[in-house]
């Protein structure tokens, strides 16, 4: 594959092995003004990666090295996801500044780079994630326009929920709690509104915002088996 070196000040040492992919967008007005803010000691941010809206591939830095990407974080109980994941960050001005579709070249870009590293690190398909997937209660992206169903096609990620939702009428809400519980979404009864939204955005977004509806409970349902 073709990088472009952008080198990151912002990392340190990772300390255990690979198994995840975390998949971000930018959220800021440019991908320029993003390469600039990683690229800044004082920022304390970074990727690994940052795919621009041609598809241009920006390698911040090394997989070797715990980017600074996935922040405050939780997905299986687990709090440290930087040391566990690659991750990518993906050009797109997001919910604040004009959430917009993501070109074909910018997501063919992408399917290409996943599929590269998880070939290399034998990451689990389930275990690519977006970033609100194990950051719920402060981000949103990747975001519902996100074409995951393009990656599940490519065998690089769980495919989103496409059906009627009928299966969902018998599935109680306890049990669909629990579903999204035993997913990896830190999701306490009491304090799970943050956490269903995200598995709505990556899975079922027909049903953004709509509680436990049968749509979302047959998504979980199918996401458990």
């Amino acid at each position: 594959m073709n990088f472009i070196d952008a080198p990151s000040p912002n990392f340190d040492e990772r300390g255990r092995n690979v198994d995840m992919i975390i998949l971000h967008y930018t959220g800021m007005k440019t991908g320029a003004a993003a390469l600039e803010r990683m690229r800044d000691e004082n920022a304390k941010v970074s990727a690994h990666y940052m795919v621009d809206e041609g598809g241009e591939i920006y390698r911040l830095v090394a997989e070797e090295n715990r980017a600074w990407h996935a922040g405050v974080a939780l997905w299986k109980g687990e709090s440290d996801i930087n040391a566990r994941s690659v991750g990518i960050e993906i050009v797109n001005s997001g919910h604040e500044f004009g959430y917009r579709d993501f070109p074909d070249a910018q997501i063919n870009a992408v399917i290409s780079l996943v599929r590269d590293i998880r070939e290399r690190y034998d990451v689990d398909p389930a275990m690519v994630l977006g970033h609100a997937d194990v950051a719920p209660r402060r981000k949103e992206d990747p975001g519902e326009k996100f074409p995951w169903a393009r990656f599940a096609e490519a065998g690089l990620a769980l495919a989103p929920y496409n059906g009627d939702g009928s299966e969902g009428e018998a599935v109680s809400y306890d049990s669909a709690l629990s579903m999204l519980q035993g997913l990896g979404y830190d999701a306490p009864p009491g304090d799970h509104a943050a956490a269903l939204l995200a598995f709505q955005r990556r899975f079922c977004p027909v049903s953004l915002g709509q509680g436990f509806d049968r749509r979302t409970k047959a998504a979980l349902a199918s996401r458990s088996d």
